[in-house]
């Protein structure tokens, strides 16, 4: 029996048929119970959904403020964490007198003679969820998903080494066989790493993480069985110079997990640890680190609003003007949250006005 969307049966509760004079009128400024979520004033009335469309692109055409779709779609937290159910050739809708967005499919004429729209979403099986537009691009993201180039504090420590390389050689290339200690816990497929540059949390000046160089990747050939000989394993890809020392972790790739985006469930107060490519500012659609992850509250999905530290100035308006005020912390972006670690995390910038520091913050939107 195929499994079927739980948003998608939820909307096809909700289906009903507005006239398409009512679509036309003016909008209501905002959600129900919500400040933050606000129509643009020049909101189309629909959307036909295109291949390549995503639901951040879709929701800015008629939101100040993108992330907040899974409200104006009145979706509840779980179907946040499963919003397979927009499809390229279905068309998205304006609702303006209840101020919702809502899929549709069809014009028609009611009793009267006024053209309708009627709004009522498909039922499509989990089979199909490959073809449902994602929240952000997946391009993006997906070498993220798949090696981990942040890794935490300990998280290499104990890892499985490469102690010996084949007849002696400096660095593995592809096909050599690597000498390796340590508890490989099963495992056949590995990814080797060589911990880089520390990352150091900006408040607390404590190390939290490391970045990782990504080496290669190396394939057991035999297990070894006593605690005195090492096991073998042999090189698959060696993407850089591979040799003794570096650290082994399995291979696991991540599933991209399609939450919908939502508000951290607690005030986060984060700071960017990492911008990817070893430089010091990120622009749009490229990815950052913070020091925050799933201890701290922080899941697939959450947004945060990128503010820069205000700065302090002299109030040159009193006596000698020495006297110091804080100018407000200024937002400037949005960040994304799409792979989580335990005490970090990776984010993907969205609709930024500035450059994204290290160092800045990332916060609770208001």
């Amino acid at each position: 029996m195929k499994n079927f969307s739980t948003a998608a049966l939820f909307l096809a509760f909700v289906s009903a048929v507005i006239p398409v004079s009512a679509l036309s009128q003016t909008a209501t400024n905002s959600t129900p119970g919500s400040t933050r979520c606000t129509f643009l004033p020049n909101a189309p009335d629909q959307h036909v959904v295109v291949r390549g469309d995503t639901l951040w692109d879709i929701s800015g055409k008629f939101l100040q403020r993108p992330w907040c779709w899974p409200q104006v779609w009145d979706m509840n937290r779980d179907q946040i964490r499963n919003p397979h159910w927009i499809y390229p050739g279905q068309i998205v809708y304006f609702d303006r007198v209840a101020g919702k967005l809502r899929l549709g499919k069809g014009v028609g004429t009611d009793n009267s003679g006024v053209p309708t729209v009627r709004l009522s979403p498909q039922v499509r099986s989990t089979d199909a969820a490959s073809d449902a537009i994602t929240t952000v691009s997946f391009k993006s993201i997906e070498q993220f998903l798949t090696k981990p180039l942040i890794v935490e504090l300990n998280e290499l420590k104990d890892a499985p080494r490469i102690v010996a390389t084949q007849e002696g050689h400096v660095f593995l290339a592809n096909g050599d066989k690597a000498y390796v200690r340590g508890d490989l816990q099963g495992k056949t497929s590995f990814e080797a790493f060589r911990p880089g540059k520390p990352l150091k949390d900006p408040v607390t000046k404590q190390i939290i993480g490391y970045e990782a160089m990504y080496l290669g990747t190396l394939k057991v050939q035999r297990v070894s069985k006593i605690d005195t000989e090492p096991h073998t394993l042999t090189v698959l890809t060696a993407k850089e110079e591979m040799g003794v020392g570096d650290r082994l972790v399995p291979t696991e790739p991540t599933p991209f997990i399609n939450y919908a985006p939502h508000v951290p469930a607690q005030q986060t107060d984060a700071r960017i640890i990492s911008v990817y490519g070893g430089v010091s500012q990120a622009g749009q659609n490229q990815i950052v680190a913070i020091n925050r992850g799933s201890k701290d509250g922080i899941d697939i999905g959450t947004v945060l609003d990128l503010r820069r530290l205000g700065m302090m100035v002299p109030d040159r308006t009193t006596g000698n003007g020495r006297g110091l005020i804080k100018l407000p912390d200024e937002q400037y972006g949005e960040l994304f949250i799409f792979r989580v670690f335990n005490g970090i995390s990776y984010g993907l910038v969205m609709q930024v006005q500035d450059t994204v520091q290290v160092g800045d913050i990332a916060t609770s939107p208001e």
